[in-house]
């Protein structure tokens, strides 16, 4: 099991120019276990894919909040994006490419897609209440990791 280094929890509100904010603070987050350009680049575009969900899907009527959990491990970080919004009927039907509840509105389909190829593993996980959890994780490089003094 891998020893836990650090976490964080943030929150904000389901608008799309909270999206960048998001991405920036997930991977500034991951920073500090010195990973590669290459998977910085990937965790910022799952992230992003996960908000951009929360923000297009998730409040169809008013703006909700978006909740981010990291769990960074030595050599993983552990991403949570969580809302509490309207929820996905079919978890199979929703992951398949080009699949998209708003065709009328340029949507691609292409989201839970895009996570999965950045990501090393993705999870679809139905809050208690209401809303989705996407847990995405990411495995990092072996390297000598100077911000855990390793």
């Amino acid at each position: 099991m891998q020893k836990l280094v650090n976490e964080m929890t943030i929150s904000f509100k389901a608008i799309s120019v909270n999206e960048g904010f998001a991405r920036a603070c997930v991977a500034a987050f991951c920073a500090q276990v010195n990973p590669s350009l290459d998977e910085i680049t990937d965790i910022k575009t799952a992230v992003s894919e996960a908000v951009t969900n929360c923000v297009v899907h998730a409040y169809p009527k008013k703006a909700g909040d978006v909740i981010i959990k990291v769990e960074l491990y030595e050599n993983s970080v552990v991403i949570f994006v969580s809302d509490n919004g309207i929820g996905i009927e079919d978890f199979e039907k929703a992951r398949e490419p080009f699949y998209t509840t708003k065709p009328n509105e340029e949507r691609s389909g292409m989201g839970f897609t895009v996570m999965e190829s950045f990501m090393d593993k993705l999870d679809l996980l139905k809050n208690e209440n209401k809303g989705l959890t996407v847990k995405m994780e990411k495995f990092f490089s072996i390297k000598k990791n100077i911000a855990v003094g390793e």
